[in-house]
């Protein structure tokens, strides 16, 4: 397999190699010791720096600010055990992919390369899994390797079980799948949301910020580029793998691709507005990118900001 794509096959032998993929190219390209993909909040106070266009508000330093006249914000030393949820969407819509690997494959390398990323000093990954049928598979967040290559296999196992029938669970499941997480209330850590995020954002967008409120969020968007732009292709007969509903769609018509492409940026784009108005973060991959890749550069970016600048 090459360096930037996931396997078409979840059998163990594929997941193996996809480990052992994310294993040498986080490691290399990463150096260095890092607690986890987002370090978390933590409990323990630290220093206090000049407050930078995206910082929380809520952790404005108002005595510095008082005596400087100049807005800061208080640091917090990142705790040690870093417990990890991630919530996995695996339904209908996931077996969509035109590229290099479906985007339910490309949920699985995600969720691969997060536990990778925060397993270490003992950290603590957890998940719930939103299938194919709307209901939820829980994963409990324990420490150690061989719970998290379980975790693994078992997100493996349910995309492999997967008939390619459409949904028979409830349409706003990716709400649902969010509340798992803000219910029963679990300690203060990373919350990883791996989605395509197709549900309204009327529907999640809620559930996203109550879980913002107590956690770090990361929001993980798997795309594909023909979600965002049509071939010119002639005549298509597309399926909607939610509903089981046919289309006729006549790709070579140049108007119909332009209000197409306009309408999946509208549609991004509120996606991306929700997650900002929720105090989450957003990585976007797609199934024709070096994914690893854009997951390093959003680590790199994400340890850059919190180290830059000067503390007070």
């Amino acid at each position: 397999m090459t360096g930037t794509a996931a396997p078409a096959d979840t059998g163990s032998a594929a997941l193996s190699r996809l480990q052992l993929l994310v294993n040498r190219r986080l490691d290399g390209l990463l150096q260095g010791d890092y607690l986890g993909l987002l370090p978390g909040p933590g409990s323990e106070a630290g220093e206090s720096r000049e407050y930078r266009s995206g910082d929380d508000v809520r952790r404005m330093d108002w005595p510095v600010t008082a005596r400087t006249t100049v807005p800061h914000v208080r640091l917090t030393v990142a705790d040690r055990e870093l417990e990890t949820w991630l919530a996995l969407d695996l339904s209908p819509s996931l077996d969509f992919g035109t590229a290099r690997m479906l985007k339910r494959d490309l949920v699985l390398a995600a969720t691969a390369a997060m536990t990778h990323l925060t397993v270490r000093g003992g950290n603590r990954v957890g998940a719930v899994v939103a299938t194919r049928d709307g209901g939820l598979v829980r994963r409990p967040a324990l420490p150690g390797r061989r719970e998290a290559q379980g975790l693994l296999r078992t997100v493996a196992r349910l995309i492999d079980d997967a008939d390619g029938g459409r949904r028979t669970g409830p349409p706003d499941s990716l709400a649902g799948l969010i509340d798992a997480l803000n219910a029963p209330p679990r300690r203060r850590g990373l919350a990883v949301v791996v989605s395509d995020f197709l549900d309204p954002p009327e529907r999640w967008g809620w559930p996203l910020r109550k879980l913002a409120v107590r956690h770090e969020v990361l929001a993980i968007e798997v795309l594909d580029p023909y979600e965002l732009e049509l071939p010119d292709a002639g005549v298509l007969e597309l399926v909607d793998p939610e509903t089981g509903v046919r289309h006729e769609v006549r790709t070579g018509d140049a108007r119909l691709r332009e209000r197409y492409r306009a309408a999946a940026a509208a549609q991004r784009e509120r996606v991306a507005a929700a997650i900002r108005a929720a105090g989450a973060r957003q990585v976007r991959l797609r199934t024709d990118s070096d994914w690893l890749l854009d997951l390093v550069r959003f680590v790199a970016a994400q340890r850059h900001r919190r180290t830059r600048g000067g503390s007070r």
